[in-house]
């Protein structure tokens, strides 16, 4: 039985949702660079392949998408800031109005129909120039350009927000630098020296920017993300469970940073035995001090670890490292599917850290197709959708069981949106089909899958539907 007050929504981010990349005097940002996601460098400057430079419109017609939601009865709609509409390099001393005068009108529009905003500040949207002539998240003048544009948009939106979280998925830096750390140097050639003060960075900047929030107004919530991954060791060797407690030590230690203020006993040893010395002043421990409400984080899949390298066989979905679970099924895109993995991280989570949770992102990509029928005249039979959010909200419904405090579910997508990953739109996530294809055509039109009226029941029930 899920709590009264649950949160029930969808989740978004700017840069695979809104398009105009070039209005309203947004700046670049680095996703703009990045026509195939994560396959190949980026590139010089935006590109016609690009899908995430029109996204799908939500710029243009998001009184029509937030409309949908509300039909669904979404209680909370997870959204991003782009930080190049408000400040489009990144290091202005003013912000662009055109950019805060957007978010005026989408935040307006969900008051309009009673969803509450959840924002993230940082999804992946680093400004480009940022990235460029800075160097990205290794050089620390950023975290005062941060603390800007988070002042900004807390003093802009107050009393519209309540809930904020500071960087999605954190813990991505660690696999992929430029997308979440606006570092344009390939992993294998990034010294950890160099990645992990980036990464020093981010957290003070994320410290900091709670402790604004918090001046600003004292009833602001705000929350760390990172990726939830539940390792298992692929045998029962005490080396392979040693391998998967020390892959989760290093998951987690994020999050640690965020809860408890300071440095986990993990990465101190890592730094002593990789010759890591970070530039750590004493107004950085201070700040670290400043820890967040509540914890968030996205879960897909989980992984298993091995030191048996005739078994370290990489699967195609692993973007976090591990083997694949011989045990478990994978979606299309390789990514392996573990409902009771989210009560696992649940328990984890609450156990480590006693803070409420939040799950920001969880969903299903996969190919649909569009049929006739529907109350749009088309429409997608998503059962395999259905079946698979169906497994993990029961699951989250244990964990609400194990008395862990969940304050919500924001389904990823919600809608059909651009892959961050890969950059497809055929890696659908939605209740909602946007007709647009991996080559750039289709006309936009949104239908309602069979999904939409599954998930608006229970979110209408509470719940209660999913065991029916």
């Amino acid at each position: 039985m899920f709590p009264e007050k649950f949160l029930w929504g969808t989740a978004t981010a700017a840069c695979q949702i809104e398009g105009a990349y070039n209005e309203g005097g947004k700046g670049l940002s680095i996703q703009d660079v990045m026509p195939h996601g994560l396959k190949t460098p980026p590139t010089v400057g935006p590109t016609e392949d690009n899908l995430t430079l029109k996204g799908i419109d939500f710029y243009n017609r998001y009184p029509e998408d937030i409309a949908l939601f509300a039909e669904m009865g979404m209680k909370v709609l997870r959204i991003s800031i782009a930080w190049s509409r408000i400040f489009p390099r990144g290091d202005e001393e003013q912000p662009n109005e055109e950019g805060l005068a957007f978010y005026d009108r989408v935040f307006d529009e969900m008051e309009k129909h009673g969803i509450q905003p959840m924002v993230t500040l940082s999804h992946y949207e680093t400004p480009l120039a940022l990235a460029r002539e800075y160097g990205g998240w290794r050089n620390r003048k950023l975290i005062g350009f941060f603390e800007r544009f988070a002042r900004t948009v807390f003093e802009r939106y107050q009393g519209h927000v309540r809930y904020w979280l500071t960087f999605n998925e954190v813990n991505a830096i660690l696999h992929n630098p430029f997308m979440a750390g606006g570092i344009e140097v390939p992993r294998a050639e990034l010294s950890e020296q160099d990645l992990y003060q980036a990464i020093h960075h981010e957290l003070v900047a994320s410290a900091a920017v709670t402790k604004i929030a918090h001046e600003v107004d004292s009833e602001n919530q705000v929350g760390c993300m990172i990726i939830a991954c539940p390792r298992y060791p692929l045998t029962p060797d005490p080396k392979d469970v040693r391998k998967a407690q020390h892959e989760t030590q290093i998951d987690l230690a994020f999050g640690d940073i965020h809860v408890f203020g300071e440095y986990p006993h993990t990465l101190k040893r890592y730094f002593r035995d990789n010759d890591v010395h970070l530039d750590v002043t004493d107004a950085d421990r201070e700040v670290l001090a400043n820890t967040v409400d509540f914890v968030s984080f996205s879960y897909y899949n989980s992984a298993c670890e091995t030191t048996d390298p005739e078994k370290d066989v990489s699967g195609e979905g692993n973007i976090m490292g591990g083997v694949p679970n011989p045990t478990l099924k994978a979606s299309e895109w390789g990514w392996q599917i573990d409902p009771e993995g989210l009560r696992i991280a649940l328990n984890t989570f609450y156990d480590r850290w006693h803070k409420p949770l939040f799950i920001v992102e969880n969903g299903l990509g996969a190919v649909d197709e569009l049929v006739d029928g529907g109350p749009d005249g088309k429409t997608v039979i998503d059962d395999y959708r259905i079946a698979y959010m169906r497994d993990h909200l029961l699951a989250v419904e244990e964990a609400v069981a194990d008395e862990i405090p969940v304050l919500g579910y924001t389904s990823w997508g919600g809608i059909d949106l651009v892959s961050m990953s890969s950059k497809q739109m055929s890696k659908r996530y939605g209740f909602i089909y946007v007709d647009r294809n991996d080559d750039g055509t289709g006309d936009l039109a949104r239908y309602r899958k069979k999904s939409f009226n599954w998930y608006k029941e229970v979110i209408a029930s509470n719940g209660a539907s999913l065991s029916r």
